[in-house]
């Protein structure tokens, strides 16, 4: 086992509709229902077991390194949480409480914030690390469950379930969510030619400004939980997008696809406050003066990036357009393939 080293990627993800409906309360009580798709943006892990005895956390986009002596159990303190708490997790369900000496190395394509699901990618990637490391038994549901209740329930971070099961399963899928954590993920086989024209006709706008989803997500947990009829009506709306997302795609009707988008984001301002803002309105307007025909932002809203879909043969003027807000474009393919492991 020593001087072992193993990899993993998880890619990232673009929500396409039903964003926030796999959100509890809400999605125990009303069922939740998301259409999203991966992109070729990946997080990275490297797993090294370690000679000497102790425990190295380390995130390379973020500049962070952490040492740790050897112990069961790292107290999560706001420094590289995630990498605690897959290891916290590991050590409890597979090594009896045993400690082991390893080295965690992280590396994400997209920023902190960026709305793009990191966080659950890289949770999704630490985990497929030490399943290929240690040969865990297990399968795709579970990897993606693990992932959950180690971000919700032991590092009690606010958010849904769509995230962990799109960075485990990748490519276009529709995911249905049920009260007791209960998931289903429906692959899409979407005809290569409607995904070429989608892919073709989407622009993705970083705004420059990352965001904390978790105070957006509290608070529209709280209004689920106070029965306020505007957010619950928005979130069973965008529910009914995620079905008409799903068809749309599978029949090739892809202009519909910008008029959907602006659907479900109008709806999805209603959930909380703080989803848009006026930087954000500001783009969204100037870009349908350019020529986009909808648009949104990722996730769970306030900043990160914007998706638009727009007329591609109009994508130069777009991105010129746009150049006043100080932002910046990310080129992207759509992934078909969920994480990924190798042994270096």
């Amino acid at each position: 086992m020593k001087n072992k080293t193993v990899r993993a990627r998880a890619p990232l993800r673009l929500g396409l509709a039903g964003g926030g409906t796999d959100v509890s309360p809400f999605s125990d009580i009303y069922g939740g229902a998301i259409l999203n798709v991966t992109i070729d943006m990946y997080n990275y892990t490297t797993l090294q077991m370690n000679d000497e005895e102790k425990i190295v956390l380390e995130a390379i986009d973020q500049n962070i390194v952490s040492e740790y002596t050897l112990t069961p159990r790292l107290v999560p303190d706001g420094t590289l949480d995630l990498h605690k708490g897959v290891y916290n997790r590991i050590v409890k369900d597979f090594f009896g409480g045993e400690a082991f000496p390893v080295k965690i190395t992280t590396y994400s394509d997209a920023p902190v914030g960026s709305g793009l699901g990191s966080s659950s990618a890289l949770t999704v990637s630490m985990i497929a690390a030490m399943k290929e490391m240690f040969n865990l038994p297990l399968g795709d549901y579970e990897m993606a469950h693990l992932a959950f209740e180690i971000e919700r329930l032991d590092l009690n971070m606010a958010g849904g379930k769509q995230d962990q099961y799109s960075a485990t399963f990748g490519g276009f899928n529709f995911m249905e969510f049920f009260k007791d954590d209960k998931v289903i993920v429906n692959p899409l086989r979407i005809k290569k030619e409607f995904a070429n024209e989608l892919e073709f006709n989407m622009m993705l706008y970083y705004t420059g400004k990352s965001r904390f989803s978790s105070e957006i997500i509290e608070s529209q947990m709280k209004n689920v939980k106070d029965k306020q009829e505007k957010s619950i009506e928005a979130m069973l709306k965008l529910k009914e997008q995620a079905v008409m997302m799903k068809n749309a795609l599978l029949q090739g009707n892809v202009p519909s696809i910008g008029d959907l988008l602006n659907y479900g984001w109008e709806n999805k301002k209603n959930m909380a406050k703080d989803i848009s803002n006026t930087q954000i309105d500001g783009i969204m307007e100037k870009a349908k003066s350019l020529g986009a025909i909808g648009g949104k932002v990722s996730g769970a809203g306030g900043g990160g990036y914007i998706m638009l879909y727009v007329d591609g043969m109009r994508r130069a003027k777009i991105r010129e357009g746009l150049r006043e807000f100080g932002g910046s474009f990310m080129d992207f393919s759509f992934s078909q393939t969920g994480v990924e492991t190798w042994k270096v």
